[in-house]
């Protein structure tokens, strides 16, 4: 699972890239690329020591309120399937996947993140196919895959969910499971505080200009989009994927952990996730 939030930060990739400030302004394919892979390289290390020991290296989280693929079965039956993971990050959910039988793709757009993912495939001799990459254009074969998920990964970073979605339903075979885990998209009005700050709107939940965070030339080094969820579902009619269900975790009873912008305050209000589970028509 990629990062679920802005606000998620370490000083250190923010230092080495020289984060100067933020600018609510458009960002092209091309800028937004360069700024997340080398975001998420720089971060790669910091991220998995605050966040490693929750994820696990063999487990499949969808999302900070502790939802577990092995207990809400998303994805249906797995064993024997194809499977590609979209921004797989150190991809324990990928190892999940294949310790329950698919045959495993895992994307990422980050080296550092894979080389994170490598030496945990080598540890749990869990192997999926690790594979860098940009989520707008899938180096793989058509109709490739029965399943491909998403968890927190590339769908938030990527300038044009319309050829993610439309790169998805390529590489899938007709009735292909699609299921993707994004922040919920009327989080995008709130400040990302955990606390009682994080509650009040301060941005209107229509104004689609990404977030880009800027080095001291105004260079982008990170940018992340945000999409209405009418955006969503129009995107996906249009790539031939078919809207299935749309899951709302609720925040769990006994769920303590902070992360980010999640936070059992805010979870008690209202929804940090969105899960789509969409099917590719025929």
């Amino acid at each position: 699972m990629s990062t679920p939030s802005p606000s998620d930060r370490h000083g250190s990739a923010e230092q080495r890239l020289g984060t100067a400030g933020v600018a609510h302004r458009q960002a092209g394919e091309a800028e937004a690329v360069a700024a997340n892979r080398a975001w998420w390289d720089a971060d790669a290390d910091d991220y998995l020591a605050e966040h490693g020991d929750f994820l696990g290296e063999a487990d499949f989280l969808w999302c900070p309120e502790g939802l577990r693929e092995a207990d809400v079965r998303l994805l249906g039956e797995v064993a024997g399937a194809d499977v590609l993971e979209i921004g797989c990050g150190s991809a324990p959910c990928a190892r999940w996947l294949a310790a329950q039988g698919a045959r495993v793709t895992a994307l990422d757009l980050s080296g550092g993140m894979l080389r994170h993912a490598a030496a945990a495939n080598t540890r749990t001799g869990l192997r999926p196919a690790l594979v860098q990459a940009n989520a707008e254009r899938l180096p793989l074969a058509d109709g490739a895959f029965d399943v491909a998920c998403s968890a927190f990964g590339a769908v938030p970073f990527v300038s044009s969910i319309d050829a993610v979605f439309g790169e998805v339903a390529r590489v899938l075979r007709p009735g292909g499971r699609w299921v993707f885990a994004v922040t919920h998209p009327m989080r995008w009005m709130f400040p990302d505080d955990p606390g009682p700050g994080g509650l009040t709107v301060t941005q209107p939940y229509f104004d689609r200009t990404p977030y880009v965070e800027v080095d001291a030339d105004g260079s982008a080094t990170y940018v992340e989009y945000h999409h209405t969820l009418g955006d969503f579902v129009r995107a996906l009619a249009a790539a031939g994927l078919r809207l299935v269900d749309l899951v709302e975790p609720e925040w769990p009873e006994g769920h303590t952990r902070t992360w980010g912008q999640w936070s059992p305050l805010r979870g008690r209000f209202f929804p940090g996730t969105a899960i789509f589970r969409c099917v590719r028509e025929p």
